[in-house]
């Protein structure tokens, strides 16, 4: 059996761009993937009749991203577009994110499971509303690594000054949300300078390209350090000559984790076991990490199932009805005090009520507006659920994986909102309690 944990066997770095209109973004990703020769002929081929077509010489390295017509036709980004690709020292997914302010909820959905945030800034204009914006996106996601990209140094010759007063003040901006890592690179998306090779403009920065941070930056935590939580996918039940007894909860390690014997609850009813064996591809293993996909097998019959949460005994997560969460609305529709939806935590999907939604957060200026009823495409504010059953849900704080949330549409399975348990980086409003909500075909509780 193998009983060693190396979570650092292959490294993968997820990260997500951001920045303000016409800030370079779109170049920066092209000459990053064009650079690090990740671009494979054809599409360079593509790339080059399309500049060729809009009158440019060069190739417009931002169509590497740009992939909606619309997106080509405006030089803007509006989707979330993904990109993969790898080096020889670390592999990579990239989330290209929209700058504008209509699209924070794509910013929310590239952001939520990143590792590492690349926050440009337009050399000329310096920090502006949008990056502080993405800036208050990043830490209320509790991205814990940001680059700040100062782009289009070469429109400000290059001039040492103009880049350590940009960095100066979004590090200080950056440090009041709670971001626990800034690393400022001057750099020129469109030359190439500090993306993937040093610049020979600017001796006077000594630290390491764009690709350098990305390729060394520390994203493999000690999984040891976070209590173990299991949510179960599915109950595997064979029923064959060579497996007629074998009972096994499959599912992804979302923290921590787990060995052969370890005393483990069953939430959110509470039963206590063992684990009796842990099946890994095939195999029989003692000990299991996040985020490996295991099955469990425990050594009490008891009855568990898709959205039941396995945990030690010792770090059991507290079960509660009654949530309270900073949430991103997604949806075309608002989300308003009195909605009925559906609540779904990791495998885990309830009937829940919004009972309140005490705050509005305009991230621009971090300021709380109480008591708007709704929220509306975009929005993020404060909310008050009330669930149909308990829920082992941490604080996002404490755990990504585990104290995020969606809630549904019941009657379409639309996507309306995406939730953070606990507190967020502002300080909370209160608003108005709401009026309580009728009985209702069940939705009172």
């Amino acid at each position: 059996m193998s009983t060693s944990i190396d979570p650092a066997a292959t490294s993968l770095l997820r990260f997500a761009t951001a920045g303000s209109v016409d800030d370079g973004k779109s170049t920066l990703v092209g000459r990053l993937l064009h650079d690090s020769k990740s671009v494979l002929a054809d599409q360079l081929e593509a790339v080059e009749r399309a500049s060729l077509g809009r009158g440019q010489q060069a190739p417009d390295l931002a169509l590497l991203t740009d992939g909606l017509r619309a997106e080509r036709e405006q030089g803007i980004t509006i989707d979330v577009a993904y990109r993969y690709f790898a080096t020889p020292r670390r592999r990579f997914v990239l989330a290209d994110t929209p700058g504008h302010v209509q699209y924070t909820r794509n910013m929310v959905t590239g952001a939520s499971t990143a590792e590492l945030a690349v926050v440009l800034v337009d050399a000329r204009n310096g920090v502006v509303e949008q990056t502080r914006r993405h800036a208050a996106v990043a830490a209320l996601l509790r991205v814990p690594h940001v680059v700040l990209a100062v782009n289009k140094m070469d429109l400000v010759d290059y001039a040492e000054p103009v880049f350590a007063d940009i960095a100066e003040e979004f590090t200080a901006y950056a440090a009041s949300l709670g971001v626990p890592d800034v690393t400022a690179v001057p750099i020129s998306a469109l030359a190439g300078d500090n993306v993937v090779t040093p610049s020979a403009h600017m001796d006077w920065y000594g630290g390491p390209t764009v690709l350098e941070h990305l390729e060394s930056v520390p994203v493999v935590a000690d999984p040891t350090g976070d209590p173990a939580r299991f949510p179960v996918q599915y109950v595997i039940r064979p029923q064959t000559p060579e497996h007629r007894d074998y009972r096994g909860y499959a599912g992804q390690l979302a923290s921590g984790v787990l060995r052969v014997g370890e005393d483990v609850t069953v939430l959110p009813s509470g039963r206590r076991s063992t684990i009796a064996g842990i099946d890994a591809l095939g195999s029989q293993v003692d000990v299991a990490w996040a985020p490996q996909s295991v099955t469990l097998r425990l050594a009490d019959d008891l009855d568990v199932s898709r959205g039941d949460l396995i945990a030690p005994t010792t770090g059991v997560p507290a079960l509660t009805r009654d949530v309270e969460a900073t949430v991103c609305h997604v949806a075309d529709r608002p989300l308003r005090v009195g909605d009925r939806v559906l609540l779904k935590h990791t495998t885990r999907t309830v009937k829940a009520i919004v009972k309140d939604i005490p705050s509005r957060l305009t991230l621009g200026d971090l300021s709380q507006h109480p008591a708007p009823r709704e929220l509306a495409a975009n929005d993020i504010g404060r909310v008050v659920l009330r669930t149909a059953e308990p829920l082992a849900l941490d604080a996002y704080a404490d755990s990504r994986r585990t104290g995020s949330f969606l809630l549904v549409d019941p009657a379409d399975g639309t996507t309306l909102t995406a939730g953070m348990a606990g507190a967020a980086f502002a300080a909370e409003a209160t608003g108005e309690a709401a009026p309580a909500v009728a009985d209702d075909e069940g939705w009172d509780f």
